[in-house]
C-alpha cells in the first residue's frame, strides 16, 4: 500500500506517494524527534534495509506524516513504531527546511517540524529490526565531535541539525528534564 506523504506541487499542498516525493525532490512535510535525557540525547541507526542512508545514524526518530496526520500525532506514531516507546511530552522546537541529496537518485527537500521531549536513559526501547538497527546516547559536544570526525557515518538531516540549528534544538531540554 502506497504512503501518501503531504508535498507541494506548483504551490499547492497534495498527497503524493512517499518514494515519489523523493525521486522528484519535491518539498513535502516532515517531523524530527530529539529524546533526551539531561545532556544526552537518544541517536538511532537506520535499519540496513532502509531505502535510503541505510545504516547512517540519526536523531531519536524522523519521519514524514501521513496525508491530513497532524504532524505532534506523527511524531508520537513513530516513536511507538520505530522505538517502542509511548512518546512523553514533546515540545515543537523549531520548524526548519533543508534540501539534501540521500543517495541513489533520492532528494529529501524537507520543511520539518523538529520536536524534543525527556524520558530517562533507562526506559525500555524496543527497536522494529526493519526501521532501526541500534540505538544509543550521546551528548551534544560528543556527536559534534564525531560528526566531524566522520561525518559520513551519519545521516545528512542530523548534519545540518546540529551544524546549523543545534542551540535551537537543546536550549529547551533543560526546562524539559525539570517538568517532567
Amino acid at each position: 500500500m502506497a504512503i501518501l506523504i503531504p508535498a507541494w506541487i506548483d504551490g499547492d499542498l497534495q498527497p503524493v506517494e512517499k518514494l515519489d516525493v523523493h525521486l522528484r525532490g519535491l518539498r513535502h512535510k516532515a517531523v524530527s524527534v530529539f529524546l533526551t535525557d539531561g545532556p544526552h540525547i537518544l541517536l538511532q541507526r537506520r535499519a540496513l534495509e532502509k531505502y535510503h542512508t541505510p545504516g547512517l545514524w540519526a536523531n531519536t526518530c524522523c519521519t514524514h506524516p501521513h496525508w491530513d496526520e497532524a504532524p505532534l500525532t506523527c511524531a508520537k506514531r513513530r516513536l511507538t513504531e520505530e522505538l517502542g516507546i509511548l512518546a512523553p511530552q514533546l515540545t515543537a522546537v523549531k520548524e526548519v527546511e533543508y534540501r539534501a541529496d540521500v543517495g541513489n537518485g533520492l532528494v529529501e527537500h524537507e520543511l520539518v517540524t523538529i520536536y524534543v521531549g525527556s524520558i530517562s536513559a533507562s526506559t525500555p526501547i524496543h527497536p522494529a529490526p526493519d526501521e532501526v538497527k541500534e540505538t544509543r546516547w550521546a551528548t551534544v559536544p560528543q556527536l559534534l565531535k564525531e560528526i566531524a570526525l566522520e561525518p559520513d557515518r551519519f545521516t545528512p538531516w542530523l548534519r545540518i541539525y546540529m551544524a546549523q540549528y543545534c542551540d535551537d534544538i537543546f536550549s529547551v531540554a533543560p526546562q524539559l528534564a525539570q517538568s517532567q
